[in-house]
């Protein structure tokens, strides 16, 4: 479960990541750089997540300031977000660690007064999967700090992987049903095989 904010209220609102309570909650800060790019005479934004860091002092609400403007672009900050760790998103904490490059995942949608803003910030490989099939957009960072070592020890306690299982050959010709009704030689459909 991470935090955004409603719009209407300007309270942070919780979206679904897990089932149950989360186990553990880390507040984080997201840098964001917003650039102006113009192609063929129109100009439009480009948004690059620039870190998610772990954040000592977080507010009760989330909170945008800018901290640079320069050539490149305007640098944001957002505080009062939070990655939040659930038993039953483990495994998807566990393909995120063994994939290239293990990653936090920023999900955004436009803001009141701003184009685009940050309203959740997860490890859920799944879950950033499924905002990007509703449009939201999702940015990654690589793990700062001490996140990396955190998320792996979370994944080593509650993360067990099923013991592979045998697959049982299907009998085709006992589900067919039809081998008494044809002729010798024809319950395989005709075909004998090479040779």
């Amino acid at each position: 479960m991470n935090l955004r904010r409603a719009p209407e209220e300007g309270k942070p609102v919780a979206t679904r990541t897990g089932r149950g309570r989360p186990l553990e909650q880390w507040p984080v800060r997201v840098l964001m750089r917003r650039a102006e790019v113009e192609r063929k005479g129109w100009t439009f934004p480009r948004w690059e997540v620039l870190a998610v860091l772990p954040d000592a002092e977080p507010p009760d609400a989330l909170q945008r300031r800018g901290v640079h403007e320069s050539m490149d672009g305007v640098d944001y900050e957002w505080t009062g977000l939070e990655v939040r760790l659930y038993r039953d998103a483990a495994e998807s904490y566990w393909y995120n660690l063994v994939g290239r490059e293990p990653s936090l995942f920023v999900i955004c949608r436009p803001g009141e007064d701003i184009d685009l803003e940050p309203f959740a910030v997860t490890a859920n490989y799944d879950e950033a999967g499924a905002h990007m099939e509703t449009d939201d957009a999702v940015f990654s960072a690589p793990l700062a700090g001490d996140l990396g070592p955190r998320l792996e020890e979370f994944v080593m306690a509650h993360y067990r992987p099923e013991p592979p299982r045998r697959r049982r050959r299907r009998n085709w010709v006992a589900e067919d049903g039809d081998d008494e009704a044809r002729p010798p030689g024809e319950a395989n459909g005709g075909h004998r095989g090479r040779g």
